[in-house]
């Protein structure tokens, strides 16, 4: 079992990599010949920082993280990271990012964090809940109990990120909500599980984007499986709802019959 204290180290060797770096000026790169995805110096960074404490720690665990790739891929436990989740918030100096910690059993998610220094903020899930540190206090997280899309408040990154169909099917959803709202990236998720949102659901999505954030949401009380109601491990279309309610709500109009 990892421990909480597993979970504040993982955060502070986070924190002294980004946070430094976070609102000056650094180089940034671009992953892509044909279109803009950025990485720093602070996420690689701090890639490098949270696999040498995993590799110290778990030397029997594997890694997969964005920035590095794979190592250790056969072993039952994976440690799935992602340094810096909102690489486009943090270059443009807004506080909607996170790092992203997740480790996942036989291929199931099982613990994860999500540490937002700027803020001070720390949202992490083991098998005995889901929890929450930050200038609030301490706090168990707990969704709220919304069954009704037009009671509900839905959040994306952009809807850009959608395929055509896609993004026709988020529209529909759109539509039948109380109010959405966009860039919000890991953030969403972690105020999905603090019980201020009420749905997320975005698509193109790679497992060190969701895993961290699928033990958060469960232990907190929430659903979060793909478009077609399967595991979210993979990533890809992804679904995160208050309830069971909202979440059969949502899948039907996103991937109707």
């Amino acid at each position: 079992m990892i421990s909480v204290e597993f979970m504040h180290r993982l955060a502070a060797v986070a924190t002294r990599e980004t946070l430094p770096r976070f609102r000056q000026t650094g180089l940034v790169s671009n992953k892509l010949a044909d279109g803009f995805d950025p990485v720093t110096e602070a996420d690689r960074e701090t890639e490098r920082a949270i696999r040498n404490l995993i590799r110290t720690e778990f030397p029997d665990h594997g890694i997969l993280g964005e920035e590095f790739g794979v190592e250790g891929g056969q072993n039952a436990c994976i440690w799935v990271v992602d340094p810096i989740d909102g690489t486009r918030s943090f270059i443009a100096g807004i506080p909607l990012w996170g790092t992203l910690v997740g480790l996942t059993e036989n291929g199931d998610a099982v613990a994860g964090m999500m540490a937002q220094p700027f803020i001070g903020e720390l949202f992490y899930a083991t098998r005995h809940g889901a929890h929450y540190e930050g200038p609030h206090g301490a706090a168990s997280l707990a969704t709220r109990a919304t069954k009704d899309l037009a009671q509900a408040t839905l959040c994306t990154t952009t809807p850009a990120i959608f395929q055509p169909s896609q993004r026709v099917a988020f529209d529909r959803l759109e539509q039948r909500v109380r109010l959405s709202r966009y860039g919000t990236d890991c953030y969403a998720y972690c105020m999905l599980a603090a019980g201020q949102i009420d749905l997320v659901v975005e698509a193109g999505l790679r497992p060190y984007d969701i895993v961290a954030l699928i033990p958060i949401i469960e232990q907190a009380g929430g659903v979060v499986t793909d478009w077609n109601g399967g595991p979210a491990e993979k990533g890809g279309a992804i679904v995160a709802a208050a309830t069971a309610e909202l979440h059969a709500q949502a899948l039907e109009i996103l991937t109707p019959l």
